[in-house]
């Protein structure tokens, strides 16, 4: 599993935030005064949680977090925007409210809680302070790639709050992606994605459900067309997730492991998604590296977030890789990949080919294009365009084999497949920065160099190709 690079992508949070207090003590005897234990405080903690906690995962993952929520005008407020800040999370959405700030304490004895103690006042936004956060939210979504929507039911998420974020969000195709609360998904109808766990999907569903694969695959498709969602992610513990996309499910097991604190793994579910969503990682593969992340969070005491060296190292760990098909992309796909990589300042290469019989003279025009840039997308000629380049008997490997074969290798990042005889189409979408032409061509010969800031030309790999390799097969047979 190679490594991930930071997220590097604009993600709006908006919901209910809060600051998480923990009393970490050693507990030795009873209270004379009731039948509870005496812990003795040793250490104090403090962390964001609910959306914040959304926020600082998506930081530590190297997202750029602008954050909308609510809190008070008392001491917990300062605490919670200094956490915040330090973590370079623009906090210019948090709007004060004569409420006190959501503030959960958890004391722990050892390893384990022996009580939490919650400060709130739950009551939903006036008209006056939704206009702020919808004021906001039109200013900051004009670049953003991806909005979440962590709903605690505190009162921060309104029904008219949720529903102009997704509809003015769809207006923009941006993916929305919401951690649910209550019974009525109403407020959540057409958002991209709805993360739940069982119980949240049973109460959305209309009763209880059973841990039990069939059970979250019929509520799961009857909540996903009842709210009109795209897609739906229910987490499910210790039988990990399963996925619905359109028409289809994917059950994706967990590993196995002690699992000390279960407190913030949703959140750490919502920001992994929404950074791998914001970034262009396909769907199935997002929900993958989700799942490993939540199982990080839960081996740790406390509401602690996801670091990208964590998660780099679970997923170096993880047997569940990521598919060799996320990076088999259509033209549009494509042309979305590119937009965001150029803005992140990352330098496109392009180069093309049949790749009929994968050979190590490939491999080396490969990695000489990659070494003159940062993302290598390589333009791969469909079977018929194969047939009518090199002839009868042609291609001898189909379309679909060879993009998976060149997908899985480390250097190319984007496989695209092309119908016509020549990839000039493609390289005109695509404008890349540089074009590289393994052989013996002039550059003035090159398609397509009018669109590309470069061209380079890779000598042939001398003693291979695929003709010559033809050539020994067919005379073995002899």
């Amino acid at each position: 599993m190679d490594s991930l690079s930071p997220f590097i992508a604009k993600v709006l949070v908006i919901g209910d935030v809060m600051l998480d207090r923990y009393y970490y003590g050693e507990v030795s005897r009873i209270s004379p005064e009731a039948p509870v234990p005496v812990v003795k405080v040793c250490e104090e903690k403090l962390s964001p949680g609910g959306a914040g906690n959304v926020a600082v995962n998506l930081a530590n993952l190297g997202c750029k977090v602008f954050l909308a929520g609510a809190i008070g005008k008392d001491q917990s407020s300062f605490l919670l925007k200094d956490l915040l800040s330090n973590k370079g999370i623009d906090i210019s959405g948090l709007i004060s409210r004569p409420h006190p700030t959501i503030t959960k304490v958890r004391i722990l004895g050892g390893k384990q809680q022996v009580v939490r103690v919650d400060f709130e006042e739950i009551s939903p936004l006036s008209r006056v302070e939704e206009d702020l956060v919808l004021e906001w939210f039109l200013k900051e979504v004009e670049d953003a790639r991806c909005v979440v929507i962590s709903d605690y039911g505190k009162g921060f998420c309104t029904p008219s709050l949720c529903r102009f974020v997704i509809e003015e969000s769809k207006r923009k195709a941006l993916p929305v992606i919401v951690d649910p609360k209550g019974p009525d998904w109403r407020k959540y109808e057409e958002a991209f994605i709805v993360t739940p766990n069982v119980k949240e999907l049973g109460e959305a569903y209309g009763r209880a459900l059973h841990n039990l694969d069939e059970e979250i695959e019929k509520a799961g498709f009857a909540v996903k067309e009842r709210y009109n969602l795209q897609n739906l992610l229910v987490t499910r513990s210790e039988k990990g997730m399963t996925l619905f996309e359109e028409k289809a499910f994917y059950h994706i097991p967990t590993k196995a492991k002690e699992v000390f604190d279960v407190s913030g793994a949703g959140d750490t579910v919502v920001a992994t998604l929404a950074a791998c969503v914001a970034t262009g990682v396909r769907l199935i593969d997002a929900a993958k590296i989700s799942n490993i992340a939540a199982g990080v969070v839960v081996g740790k005491v406390g509401t602690a977030p996801i670091t990208l060296s964590e998660l780099n190292e679970a997923l170096r760990n993880s047997e569940s890789g990521l598919s060799v098909e996320s990076k088999i992309r259509n033209f549009d796909e494509a042309i979305e990949l590119v937009r965001r990589w150029r803005k992140d300042g990352l330098k496109i290469v392009f180069t093309n080919g049949c790749f009929d019989l994968l050979h190590v003279g490939h491999i080396y025009s490969l990695e000489e294009a990659k070494r003159k840039g940062d993302k290598l997308i390589v333009g791969l000629n469909s079977d018929d365009s194969v047939r009518r380049l090199k002839g009868k008997g042609r291609p001898l490997i189909p379309q679909e084999d060879r993009a998976r074969m060149l997908a899985a290798l480390e250097f190319v990042d984007c496989v695209v497949i092309f119908n016509e005889d020549t990839p000039e189409r493609l390289i005109s979408l695509i404008r890349p920065d540089v074009l590289v032409k393994g052989g013996d061509y002039k550059i003035e010969d090159v398609v397509g160099r009018e669109y590309a800031r470069e061209v380079h030309i890779v000598p042939l790999f001398k003693g291979y190709s695929t003709t010559s390799l033809i050539k020994k097969i067919l005379e073995g047979k002899e």
